[in-house]
């Protein structure tokens, strides 16, 4: 295999893992895929793609970054979860995928949040058990909403990247 071939499936393995680091909170999702977009183009030496192309999906990768962090505050925001609700909701994230993998990252953030929130309460009732709930529901849906805006930031990166490549 020659070295041009060798960097190409370097790069396609960049993209692969950081597709699943979209979804993965341990990976860095779009950055990743940036970085093996910007190794294909470096590999051929940006004749095809060009360094306007790459800041753009640049700047798109950026803005991946700022939605991580806006769509899990949003969320837990919208319906008043305390600061530990939100650092639950990651713990919750992280754990979630140990345990049960795939299911473990649809409950872990719920479950860290809802946690966080009744450990800020500190009292256990209905009423705080209620809106823990409420919180954690919340603060998944912002994560969920978060990644369904991630991915939709992947395909416009593919479209880009290939319009680019092919053109």
């Amino acid at each position: 295999m020659d070295l041009h071939a060798l960097w190409y499936v370097l790069a396609a393995l960049m993209v692969v893992v950081g597709l699943a680091g979209i979804v993965l909170p341990a990976l860095p999702g779009l950055p990743l895929v940036f970085a093996g977009m910007l190794l294909a183009a470096w590999t051929d030496g940006f004749e095809r793609v060009e360094w306007w192309w790459l800041l753009v999906l640049g700047v798109l990768t950026a803005l991946s970054l700022l939605i991580d962090f806006w769509a899990t505050a949003a969320g837990a925001k919208r319906v008043g979860a305390s600061r530990k609700a939100v650092v639950g909701a990651v713990l919750g994230t992280v754990v979630g995928l140990f345990i049960v993998p795939p299911f473990g990252l649809f409950v872990g953030p719920f479950a860290g949040a809802l946690l966080g929130e009744l450990w800020h309460g500190r009292a256990m009732n209905s009423a705080s058990v209620s809106q823990a709930t409420r919180v954690g529901f919340g603060t998944w849906m912002g994560i969920v909403f978060g990644i369904v805006l991630k991915l939709g930031l992947a395909c416009t990166m593919f479209v880009l990247f290939a319009w680019a490549w092919y053109a």
